[in-house]
């Protein structure tokens, strides 16, 4: 049986450091980029995670862009613009990837996935002899659904098997339970050849077995086991010693006003 690396869609990221100008200004002065040598992606679901403003994001925009996906998210059809922002970090990143062609790709970003939702319905409305978007995220408009539904209807119906993914921050309209669901979904399509770059917050998604995590901090980005990321020690500790760590909270609370 091939290896996952070789079915792998995408298999190494590099930043061309010598192509850089400066190391001082955004986005490579964020201490995870300034320090990226490359990255072997060699799992079908890679996790990057980090605290916020670690440039997990950023990472995700820039790899998307690469692939010619729109940075705002959607597919490689989508070309809308709401706020021309992204980093530019693309222009230096070098992938690696198999020969084979992607049949299918998306990138999901959780904060602008209402955009991509009205420019469905835009392009919708256009007269043309293509077929229409909407039809292919389920049986009801993204907009006439909840945030989390709408979130599951791409899930669900507009990721397939055979292609590669980049979702950031996939959780940030799920329930507990809609994560647990999201987990089952993530490994159907990774057992039909699909394959993922996830960028979360997440401890629930954070656990699918085999996965590589990669800890964006102070320092070049480095492999971490899944009960080593303060998602998991913060999430147990919590739960686990809930009245004593509110205690604690609070009373830091109290000595600030």
């Amino acid at each position: 049986m091939p290896s996952w690396s070789s079915r792998n869609f995408l298999n190494r990221i590099t930043l061309r450091r010598a192509d850089v100008p400066s190391f001082d200004v955004f986005p490579f002065n964020i201490p995870a980029i300034s320090a990226l040598d490359q990255l072997e992606i060699d799992q079908p679901v890679t996790f990057f995670v980090g605290e916020n403003g670690s440039g997990k994001s950023t990472l995700m925009e820039a790899v998307a862009v690469c692939l010619g996906l729109n940075p705002e998210g959607g597919s490689r059809n989508f070309r809308f613009a709401t706020r021309d922002s992204h980093s530019g970090l693309n222009a230096f990143l070098r992938l690696s990837r198999s020969p084979r062609r992607i049949p299918n790709s998306y990138f999901l970003r959780a904060e602008s996935y209402f955009n991509v939702a009205t420019e469905i319905e835009t392009l919708d409305r256009e007269p043309g002899p293509g077929a229409k978007i909407a039809p292919a995220y389920g049986a009801r408009s993204l907009h006439e659904q909840s945030h989390g539904e709408s979130f599951f209807a791409l899930f669900m119906n507009r990721l397939r098997g055979n292609g590669l993914y980049l979702l950031d921050e996939p959780e940030a309209a799920l329930s507990p339970t809609r994560q647990l669901t999201f987990l089952s979904r993530l490994h159907e399509l990774v057992e039909q050849g699909a394959q993922f770059l996830i960028a979360t917050h997440s401890p629930i998604i954070l656990a699918y077995p085999g996965a590589s995590i990669y800890l964006l901090d102070d320092g070049a980005p480095r492999q971490v086991a899944y009960r080593e990321t303060e998602h998991y020690t913060v999430t147990r500790d919590f739960l686990t010693r809930t009245e004593q760590m509110l205690e604690v909270l609070m009373a830091k609370k109290s000595e600030l006003d």
